[in-house]
């Protein structure tokens, strides 16, 4: 329901959702809680991993893994955008802010990026970024988080929620799949740092 509400409430009404086992209520849920009319083009799509044939695997074997599966329904809308969400956080965003940013940086991935104090930053997947806010590398629960820019108290951590330019989304899915590698966080983003344009979007400046 968050990632939904929220790209509702930003304006943006093409959502696909990527479900894996067990999935029945959710499906059931997602189908009666949200309609568009039929003169809008919106719409909330169930893409449950069973029903996937790309690969020949019965569930998603990783975040990056589930997009690629679903290769085809990007292709079929060819937006210049997609915006990659987990469904695993309660908060509120407008995502066309994120998108604005990433617009102006003129990024092919921007990575949303929450402050938290750097004593729990060990916790969690901390973002290395330069004064720019280009993100320059990543640290996997660090014993020693580096500091956002100019704010030696906190650090910045991935919220896994992603915006991807349509090409660099599937050369880097494509490239991800032949070395057999599933999720974005771990394999794909850390792949695009080299590039110098994937940028992290800082959370708390979202109003």
């Amino acid at each position: 329901d968050v990632p939904i509400s929220n790209c509702i409430n930003s304006g943006i009404n093409r959502i696909f959702v990527l479900t894996q086992f067990l999935s029945v209520s959710l499906h059931r849920h997602i189908r009666r809680a949200y309609s568009f009319d039929h003169f809008s083009d919106g719409f909330v799509e169930l893409l449950a991993a069973q029903e996937t044939t790309k690969t020949g695997a019965d569930w998603y074997q990783g975040t990056a893994d589930a997009v690629y599966q679903n290769l085809n329904v990007i292709r079929d809308f060819r937006p210049d955008l997609i915006a990659v969400f987990g469904a695993d956080h309660i908060y509120r965003m407008d995502i066309r802010q994120m998108i604005d940013f990433h617009l102006r940086k003129g990024a092919s991935v921007t990575v949303a990026a929450r402050p938290v104090p750097i004593g729990q930053a060990s916790s969690f997947g901390v973002i290395v970024s330069d004064s720019e806010q280009r993100i320059v590398g990543f640290q996997e629960k660090p014993k020693k988080p580096t500091p956002m820019p100019g704010d030696p108290d906190r650090a910045y951590v991935s919220m896994g929620n992603y915006i991807f330019n349509k090409d660099i989304l599937l050369e880097a899915l494509a490239r991800a799949q032949r070395k057999k590698q599933h999720d974005f966080g771990a394999h794909v983003i850390p792949d695009l740092v080299e590039t110098g344009k994937v940028f992290a979007y800082d959370f708390a400046t979202n109003d």
